[in-house]
This record gives C-alpha cells, sequence and structure tokens, in this order.
C-alpha cells in the first residue's frame, strides 16, 4: 500500500485528473513500475551517462537530462489531450467522469461510451512513471556524438552502430505507439525524451567529438 500510494502522489497524471499535482512532471522521472524497469533504466544511465556528461559538462548534462524528461511528458500531454478532445470536444472531460476518493473508484457519466471511457478513466487515473523519456534523450545524444560506436544487445550478440541501432529503437517506439495504443508503457513518450534531446543538441549548437 505504501509503494501504491507513492505512486499515486509521485507518479504524473493528466493535469486534469484530481490526482495530479504540481510537482508530479519532475518527480515522476524517479518512480518506476518494477524493479526490472528500474534496472534497465538504471543501467542505461550508467552505460551512457557518464560518456555524454563528458561532452556536456556536469551541469548541462542535468539540464539536458531533466528537459528529456519533461519533453517525454509534453508529447505524452500531446497525445493524451487529443485522445480526450476526439471524446469531449475538449481537452477537459472531468465532466464525464467522477472519481470516489475514499473507496479509490471511477466511473462515467449516462451516455459514454465503455471503449470511451476505458480511454478516460486510463488518461485519468493512470500515473505513468519512469525516466525512460530522460534515457531516450541519452541514447539520441550518444548516437549523435558517436555513430560509429557499435553496441550489442543482451539476446542479439552482433554488433550495430549507434547510427542504426539508436533509430531502429525510436522507429520501434513509434510502430508500437500506434500499434498498441492500450498498452501501460508510454511509448511516445519515448519519442518525445529523444525529440528534446535532438532539439537541445542543436539548440546549444554541440558539436561531434574530434574522436568520435
Amino acid at each position: 500500500m505504501i509503494f501504491k500510494d507513492a505512486t499515486m502522489l509521485f507518479g504524473v497524471f493528466y493535469p486534469d485528473s484530481p490526482f495530479f499535482q504540481i510537482w508530479q512532471p519532475i518527480t515522476y522521472m524517479f518512480m518506476h513500475g518494477g524493479l526490472g524497469h528500474i534496472f534497465f533504466n538504471m543501467f542505461a544511465l550508467v552505460m551512457f551517462g557518464p560518456v555524454i556528461e563528458q561532452i556536456l559538462g556536469s551541469k548541462r548534462f542535468l539540464n539536458y537530462y531533466l528537459i528529456c524528461g519533461l519533453g517525454a511528458l509534453v508529447l505524452q500531454y500531446g497525445v493524451q489531450a487529443i485522445e480526450v478532445y476526439n471524446i469531449a470536444g475538449t481537452v477537459r472531460a472531468h465532466s464525464l467522469i467522477s472519481f470516489d476518493m475514499f473507496n479509490n473508484s471511477i466511473s462515467g457519466t449516462a451516455g459514454l461510451s465503455q471503449a470511451d471511457f476505458n480511454t478516460l478513466a486510463s488518461i485519468y487515473a493512470t500515473p505513468m512513471v519512469g525516466a525512460s523519456g530522460a534515457i531516450y534523450g541519452l541514447l539520441l545524444a550518444f548516437g549523435y556524438f558517436f555513430p560509429n560506436r557499435e553496441l550489442m544487445l543482451i539476446f542479439v550478440p552482433v554488433p550495430v552502430k549507434a547510427k542504426y541501432f539508436i533509430p531502429i529503437l525510436i522507429v520501434i517506439e513509434l510502430v508500437l505507439a500506434f500499434t498498441q495504443s492500450g498498452s501501460s508503457i508510454a511509448h511516445l513518450a519515448h519519442v518525445g525524451g529523444a525529440l528534446f534531446g535532438y532539439l537541445l543538441i542543436k539548440a546549444w549548437g554541440i558539436k561531434r567529438p574530434n574522436f568520435y
């Protein structure tokens, strides 16, 4: 119950949700959905973070990491807003659903189809957690700065250059986002992290190191 309550408090909700709190866009990056989730994210942070930090510097690296995490949330919110608008004709559909905070239950108003209710319930009552958006920003940066470095997947023992490996990961996330819209994994948030990472690198005018 403690961990569930922590997720509800520090995971991030859609801004129109009664569960949304102002601190959640930051704290959600430090919450995870299980040991596997946090292990793979932190493994990627340890593997790719230090070399990116050497290029950006510690202060800019921290800014980059957090902004990528926020960028992931921006894209996720955009997609959720479109889904809500398609149902309610507005990005705020709070009036179509009611929450029983005491019994931790949610119900829909009359005339709301089961499919639409399920969509709104998922958006309004399910928190997003994890640093995956920020991690995808790091992966993007690694692929940009070191395109010819070879990476090897655990389950595919064949080295693949970063300039191929990273784009393939992003394309997979895009495909999953549109083919598994009901998934508990926020695939477009991952894409958002990579997108904002690329925009930041371009905005800051950071060049590839000579030794890449």
